[in-house]
């Protein structure tokens, strides 16, 4: 579809690319142009990608999020990321339903009880390799690691595979820097290609052992309700449910640790107030996932209908940018302040509706903590202004670089008496 065939005024219709590597490099450049787009309106239509929609506005999103008759979710990606759909993201309701349920075992209040505690270790553990040297590269070392380990520990998989992922989940959100898109394409379906090999040796192994009783044997027995009636996954489809479970949970923590690092260094009244009063740590957290929402979602229109006063037809495209939801003036006061005591704080960074984060009291327990434990242990964290800040754009936008400086911890005053 292209913009002429509706007609559309010309301040509507943008090339805007959410893949543009323009967008990335300073922190804040994609937020300053989808603030122009939400100025032209809460819906605007992009010629990016044979043309989609491109949705800033808070009702209109929490419209096109909650309603998956009208908006489905599959295509979620503008780019091809892999070979097939992503379990269960890419399917609708009631289909949707019957795998979400599968994976509720593991996030059942129980096992969060379980993980925080282990979460904090691992968070003490990544601080303790460098709290002494006075420097850190921080996403590497900790905004990276710590989402990759708490996967694993999920999942009750080693530890130690954790480099196993690194590269592969970056190619598969990001492509290969000067790629061609043909070139990126390839890269992302190798890249999920690997990935997928190490979930095939982890299913090969638990079917192996039909007395394994950890968390990932729960999920491979229990049966998929179907019309037809329940019957146990294929090894595809677990291997898809893995998949995204990794790349949702890994990237969008990664970059809220990163960003929430970078404002609040920026910001040192507020980290003060943090680190006096840790009390203010929740609506920190709420925040600063507000404020940096990593996720621009896909729909595809299943219907004719409207959005924001424009005509979407059937099987139009269009993607939800959280980052300018979670700005819009209309719902939040002062959207461009960080405000760690913020009241309302309705952000939609986990999304809204049947698709909402499953993972979303996991990503605020790995945040909560990382946060605690930074500002008790490395609380003068500043940016080493010696060294780049590096951002990615992308349906999935995050910091890969963010180099900091700090008093060593054992060079600090410590309290006495």
């Amino acid at each position: 579809m292209s913009a002429q065939t509706i007609d559309l005024p010309d301040r509507l219709v943008t090339d805007f690319d959410i893949y543009d590597p323009s967008l990335a490099g300073e922190v804040d450049r994609l937020n300053e142009k989808v603030r122009e787009l939400a100025a032209a309106g809460p819906v605007v239509y992009s010629t990016a990608y044979g043309g989609h929609w491109i949705v800033t506005g808070y009702k209109e999103a929490h419209a096109v999020l909650r309603d998956a008759e009208t908006f489905s979710s599959y295509p979620n990606n503008l780019v091809g990321a892999g070979d097939g759909k992503f379990i269960p993201i890419e399917l609708d309701p009631p289909e949707h339903t019957s795998y979400r349920k599968i994976l509720q075992p593991l996030f059942s209040p129980r096992r969060m009880k379980e993980m925080e505690a282990e979460i904090r270790l691992v968070v003490d553990r990544l601080i303790d390799k460098f709290a002494d040297r006075g420097s850190a590269e921080f996403v590497s070392e900790f905004a990276h690691e710590l989402p990759t380990s708490v996967f694993l520990s999920l999942m009750g998989w080693p530890l130690e595979d954790a480099p196993l992922f690194t590269e592969a989940t970056d190619i598969a959100i990001l492509g290969k820097p000067g790629a061609t898109e043909e070139e990126n394409l390839t890269a992302r379906l190798q890249a999920a290609g690997q990935m997928f090999g190490y979930f095939a040796q982890v299913l090969a192994d638990r079917r192996s052992r039909p007395d394994a009783t950890d968390i990932t044997s729960v999920i491979i027995d229990t049966p998929l309700d179907t019309p037809e009636g329940p019957r146990q996954l294929t090894d595809d489809e677990l291997c898809r449910m893995f998949f995204l479970l990794l790349i949702a949970g890994l990237h969008t923590v990664q970059g809220t640790l990163a960003w929430s690092v970078i404002h609040l260094a920026g910001r040192p009244a507020l980290r003060q107030q943090l680190i006096e009063d840790p009390g203010l740590l929740p609506g920190a957290v709420e925040e600063m996932l507000r404020y940096e929402a990593a996720v621009s979602m896909g729909r595809r229109a299943t219907v004719d209908t409207e959005l924001g006063g424009l005509p979407i037809k059937q099987d139009d495209q269009l993607i939800v940018i959280l980052a300018g939801v979670n700005r819009d003036r209309g719902e939040f006061v002062d959207p461009d302040e960080v405000q760690l005591d913020r009241t309302p704080n309705r952000h939609l960074a986990f999304g809204s509706g049947p698709h909402r984060c499953i993972g979303s009291h996991l990503a605020r327990i790995e945040v909560a903590a990382a946060l605690e434990a930074i500002h008790r242990r490395i609380p003068d964290y500043r940016i080493d202004a010696s060294k780049p800040v590096l951002s990615h754009a992308s349906q999935v936008r995050g910091v890969t670089q963010l180099p900091i400086v700090f008093t060593p911890e054992n060079r600090r005053a410590r309290p006495t008496g």
